[in-house]
Order: structure tokens, then sequence, then C-alpha cells
């Protein structure tokens, strides 16, 4: 029976072609589990994890962190037996003087992961209810040509013993010929994990390691509810989400330490545009000389709906809930559309398709570029089942993993520019979409209220939408009455529900 076993970088989603790897998240000699994340990958929509097709032990990593890689390229080797005994002979990679023939009989031990049909149902690229082939995320024909950039400098492929021949471009690192160490035994029982442990390391899995790394949680500080009290993902989300967040909290995810590069001689810094970086500059690009863009401002009072969103916070049932004035500009927007459709369509060319179904994109920045995620039908939920789904939005993007699907077939988008202290602005529409709102900064300003100028909360909105489908007009009275619901929500809600 065959043991080792290659496994090919997967289709990510949607025709993509290749992807960059982020991060390995096992090593050479490690034995890991079947579906465990071994690896992070970033394609031109977002940043997964991919988890094993097997259970075993690395035998040899084929490309360092930085490479990118073309679907079906074999990324990684897996021993599904590794307690039978060493290899004797290399059984991947390239031929190598230094290294002896493989025999016919070593030659037979080595099985190349088939694409399809012969991989267990329910696993990446085994066969899926319908005749289709499972992927990660998304499926699709491969429709853009691959690219390949040069390796980073620096960043070594991890080797089954220093003695290793070094890599060489375009050929997978060898792993040393030599007998497999024993698996270590578990830690003594008496070592209790993160707060209450008696000595010893925290226990944790590598792939536990680096979301808290990239959440800043201390895993020193916790308790493991896993096995022999080890830490589980679910124990750093936890710690990473504490207490109900600000109102005023900003849907943005800080860029890793790692996107600042120190400058050259020359005092220049260059940063490559890849990933969603490069995707969201094709995109604006497109659309900015594609859909006739038309902005349209609107100064409004919204005292009232702060304090409408003071008395929410004070309710029993809302106590643990993340409520802040973006859930009623969703809320606004949302019900504007009912009254203007035609607003929530896209351009076709020889026809305008208009949407029954709104999936709310909310713009957010994050550490890898511009993503705009999207609520699903988000214009059939409730208020509370908004706000919750809109809490979900931003602790997924906090933590870098929004997935493809939650990226795709939005149809309006709002982009909340004032949680960086700005009035308003002029937003580019997502390709595909018709209008798009800016909410701006909320600010105390004097304002004429009742006849007599008083102190009153205000905010500018600013709307960009598609002159082909939403004539002036049109524009207009969607823009007036999302500002008449955000001067009195709840006036508008008995009247327009």
């Amino acid at each position: 029976m065959s043991r080792i076993k290659e496994f090919n970088l997967p289709d990510l989603g949607e025709g993509l072609a290749e992807g960059e790897i982020l991060a390995w998240l096992v090593k050479v000699g490690d034995t890991i589990e079947l579906n465990q994340p071994i690896v992070e990958v970033e394609t031109a929509k977002a940043a997964v994890e991919i988890p094993a097709k097997w259970a075993g032990q690395v035998r040899s990593i084929f490309h360092p962190e930085g490479s990118t890689i073309e679907v079906g390229t074999p990324i990684i080797a897996i021993d599904t037996d590794p307690g039978a005994g060493p290899i004797e002979e290399s059984t991947t990679g390239a031929p190598d003087a230094a290294l002896p023939t493989p025999s016919a009989a070593s030659l037979a031990a080595v099985e190349v992961a088939p694409s399809e049909g012969a991989v267990e149902p329910g696993l990446i690229g085994g066969p899926a209810p319908g005749g289709r082939t499972a992927v990660l995320v998304g499926y699709g024909p491969r429709t853009t040509a691959a690219k390949r950039r040069p390796r980073k400098a620096g960043i070594p492929v991890q080797a089954a013993s220093p003695a290793s021949p070094a890599p060489v471009p375009a050929a997978p690192v060898q792993a040393a010929p030599v007998q497999a160490a024993p698996v270590q035994a578990a830690p003594a029982a008496s070592s209790v994990n993160g707060a209450g442990r008696t000595g010893g390391p925290v226990l944790a899995k590598p792939p536990v390691r680096k979301l808290a790394k990239d959440l800043g949680v201390d895993l020193s500080t916790l308790t493991g509810s896993g096995p022999l009290g080890s830490v589980t993902r679910e124990d750093v989300q936890l710690a990473a989400s504490g207490p109900a967040t600000a109102a005023a909290e900003p849907l943005t995810v800080t860029a890793p330490a790692t996107m600042v590069a120190g400058f050259g001689a020359d005092r220049e810094q260059r940063i490559p545009v890849k990933g969603v970086r490069k995707l969201t500059a094709e995109n604006m690009s497109r659309s900015a000389f594609t859909a006739p863009h038309v902005t349209e401002f609107l100064t409004v009072d919204v005292t009232r709906a702060m304090k409408a969103l003071d008395r929410l916070r004070g309710r029993r049932e809302w106590r643990d809930v993340r409520v802040s004035p973006l859930l009623l500009v969703a809320k606004a927007v949302l019900l504007a559309v009912k009254r203007h459709p035609l607003v929530n369509s896209t351009w076709a060319g020889d026809e305008i398709v208009v949407k029954d179904y709104v999936n709310l994109g909310i713009a957010a920045a994050t550490g890898r570029g511009l993503i705009v995620p999207n609520i699903k039908d988000a214009g059939r939920l409730s208020l509370r089942e908004l706000a919750d789904a809109m809490t979900g939005l931003v602790q997924t993007a906090k933590t870098g993993k929004t997935s493809p699907a939650d990226m795709s077939n939005g149809t309006l988008t709002i982009t909340n520019v004032g949680v960086f202290g700005v009035d308003t602005g002029t937003p580019i529409l997502p390709p595909g979409e018709s209008a798009i709102l800016a909410f701006g900064a909320v600010r105390e300003m004097p304002w004429v209220h009742k006849g007599k100028v008083r102190p009153r909360q205000v905010t500018t909105l600013g709307l960009s939408f598609d002159h082909r489908i939403i004539d002036g007009e049109l524009g207009s009275k969607f823009l007036r009455d999302i500002g008449d619901f955000l001067s009195d929500p709840e006036a508008a809600l008995l009247a327009w529900t």
C-alpha cells in the first residue's frame, strides 16, 4: 500500500489559477491529523487555511513561504504510515546525483493524490453530491494564466535535517533519507495549560498559536478547554472578542507589522502589488472608467438617531449586542431600497437587472487591503438579526478569514469613512453595483433647531451611483429617504413598515 502522498494546491475558488503561500503551519517531521490546517494561502480574494487530506507525518515541503504556486502543483508530501519504518530511498522530488537511484519497489510506494474519484467523499478533491468535484472554496474553470513571481530572498524551506541540500528554484526540497525520529510522548499530566498551569509550555497546535499571534492574545493567560488542557481556536477567539465592543468601533483591521518594510539605501520602499490589493486595484480601475459616476451629498441632524441608539442599548435584550450608528444607517438603506428598488440593480449592457434581494456590503480596511464582505439577503433580517450579522462580519474581518463567498454577489454597499474622522467622500462603485453610500463622522455642530441655534449631532452622507441606471431624481429621493430615517428613525419605522 502506498505511503508517500503528494498534496497538490487545490482550486481556491472561482477560477483563480494560483495562490501565494503566506505561512506554513507545519514543518518537516511533524505528525499531522486529518483535516488539520497545514498551510495558509492567499489568493486575489482572500487568505485561507488549507487542511490536510491525510493524517501522517510531513516528509517534504516543496515551496517556501512567499512562493506563488499554480493550482495543481504539489506543495507537500505526507507519509501516511510513518510507523511502518524508514523509507530507504528518496521518493519525492527531482533527481539528485548525491542520492542513490530509487528502486522499483520504492517507486511503487509513491502515489500522487488523484484529482477526483479516488479520494474519500467530503475531502478536498473528492466527489461531491451532484457529480461535482469538491474544492476548498468556490468552484469553476481556470480562466486566467498563472504567473510565477521570484521567490523571496532569505526565506528558507524547512527540511528534515540541517544536512539536507540547499533548495533549487523550481525543484522541490529533498528530505534527508534518514530514519524518522520517534514521536515524542505527550506532556506529563501534571502540566496544566493556560493560566492554571504548573509549568512547561502552553499546549496549543501551530494554527492556534498563529491565530493567537494574529489576534494579539497571550496564550499563557488562557485556560484551555481541549484535550490535556490544550488551548483551542475557540478559546483564542473568545479571549479576543472580550466584552461587547464600543459603539463607535471602526470596521477596520490593523495592518500586520510585516506590511511595514524598512527603507533601503535609496530611501525608497517597494511594496509588491498582489493578492487582495491587486484585485481591488483592478476592480476599482475598471469600475471608475466603465460606470459614469455621480455623487450627491446630504448633511443630516442625527441627534434623535443617537438618542434612539442609547435607548436601544439600555434594553435588557440588547445589552450584549454591538450597537453602532452604522446599524441604523444599514437599516435606513434597506428601507429606502424597498421604496426605490431600481437602486438595487446591475447594468447588463442591453438590460438592467433589478434584484429582489439585497446583499448589503460593508467596506472594511484590512492588512491585506480593502475588502467588501456582504450580508446575504439583508433586507429580510430584523434589526436584531442585522446587528448580529454585522457583528459576525466584523469579527471575521478582524481575523482575516473572510471567505470569497462572503465577498461575492454584493448588490449595494456602505463605506463607513466616519470612523477615521472624515466627514464624507466620493466612493467608487464596486463592480456590478449601482450605488454606494459613504457614512461620515458624527460631530456636534451648531444647527438651527426649532428656530434657534443649538448644538446638535450632525453627519454628512455621500451617495455615488451609476448614472446609466439612476438619474438625478431617483438618486436624490433615495438619499433623501435615508436622511429622513436618520433624522427620526422611530417615526420612520412606524410610517414605512
